[in-house]
């Protein structure tokens, strides 16, 4: 079998269990590795049984390597646009950190790219979508379980990580927005499990300068969606505080209910009730002696169900969002989660910051003209 190889940037912690998972496969190869961190980038070559030769110092090097086929970026988050861009160029396939750019101009230039080159398979690690509560929450909502969604909330309220060599995430130039550092983890959530019955068409948004830490963008926000079938959608995102992770759900339908509440024990963490489901009845899915007493067994979900909890990336679905990329290019199929697939959830970033300093609601899809024009307008 030939070898999908790969051309990696950035040796953080994400990049180096992503190479992990990269290495327990047998249908791809690190060809290459670029890290800003020389002394970091040949340690973990080391630990990973790699060459310290396929170390490169030089960007454009992966680039112009004829033999490599796909770049692979887990780099700082405003480098993720301009390498992006320079490998679609070069013709490589692109797996890409969210966010997918920091400015505006270079996320158009990415979608430019993918519509010009159609047989480039790109992807934006949007984590959750592989988390095996939210891919079970998808199916109930295309299956009907709650009827039709009217209101929808999804929290990403969590204090990333500032320390060491990560107090980058403090630098707004680098960093980008709070929305981009992992709030749009909630927003990728929210727009998935709406996919099957509504687009989102508006954004209104506010935001609140740090008050715990330094960050110099904005790292508080509230963000109402308005869809097109009428619902909406709400998210509280804080990266600058917080008890621990949470990322609380609420979705409300006009057949039932559905509540992720991460911040109490596994067994009552998830909550529903259907009408055609369980009668009415609230059931616990991950309690499953509570299953048994209510003659409700058959909903009990497996005990490998992991939540969007899980602090432990490896658990966070590392090893299938990596599957996911390699099989996409192997069979020439775009991914759910490409630079277009995903451009309602990266808009809707956008529109937020304009929403919070326009104090307005911003449509879309955006007009690309007019928000190019805010996004490099003096602040």
């Amino acid at each position: 079998m030939n070898k999908i190889k790969i051309g990696f940037v950035g040796a953080g912690w994400m990049g180096s269990v992503q190479m992990q998972r990269i290495r327990e496969r047998n249908d791809a190869e690190i060809v290459a590795l670029h890290e800003k961190n020389a002394a970091r980038g040949k340690d973990v070559l080391n630990n990973l049984g790699l060459a310290e030769n396929l170390f490169v110092d030089d960007y454009k090097t992966i680039c112009n390597n004829p033999n490599i086929d796909a770049v692979w970026l887990a780099s700082p988050n405003s480098f993720h646009a301009p390498q992006a861009i320079a490998a679609m160029q070069a013709g490589k396939h692109i797996f890409c950190e969210k966010p997918a750019a920091t400015k505006f101009e270079d996320f158009c230039k990415e979608i430019e790219l993918e519509y010009a080159n159609s047989h480039i398979i790109t992807f934006v690690d949007y984590i959750l979508y592989f988390d095996s509560m939210e891919q079970r929450l998808r199916e109930m909502i295309n299956d009907g379980v709650f009827g039709t969604i009217t209101q929808i909330q999804v929290n990403y309220r969590h204090p990333i990580n500032i320390t060491g060599d990560k107090v980058w995430k403090l630098d707004k130039n680098v960093m980008g927005d709070a929305i981009g550092m992992g709030i749009n983890h909630a927003i990728s959530v929210m727009v998935h499990a709406m996919e099957s019955q509504a687009k989102p068409i508006s954004v209104y948004a506010t935001s609140l300068k740090s008050q715990v830490r330094n960050f110099e963008a904005d790292p508080i926000y509230n963000i109402l969606i308005k869809f097109d079938n009428g619902a909406t959608g709400f998210c509280f995102g804080n990266i600058d505080q917080g008890n621990g992770y949470d990322a609380h759900h609420n979705i409300f339908g006009t057949e039932g209910c559905f509540v992720f509440d991460s911040q109490t024990d596994r067994t009552h963490k998830v909550r529903y009730w259907s009408k055609t489901k369980t009668q009415g009845k609230w059931i616990w899915p991950l309690n499953k002696e509570k299953c048994n007493s209510e003659n409700m067994e058959h909903l009990a979900w497996p005990e490998n169900t992991t939540t969007p909890d899980t602090g432990d990336v490896i658990k966070h679905q590392t090893g299938n969002c990596v599957g996911h990329f390699l099989d996409c290019v192997k069979n020439k199929t775009k991914s759910p989660l490409s630079f277009i697939n995903s451009q309602a959830i990266a808009e809707i970033s956008w529109a937020a910051q304009m929403s919070a300093k326009l104090n307005r609601e911003i449509r879309l899809p955006l007009d690309w003209t007019s928000t190019k024009i805010f996004f490099t307008a003096p602040d």
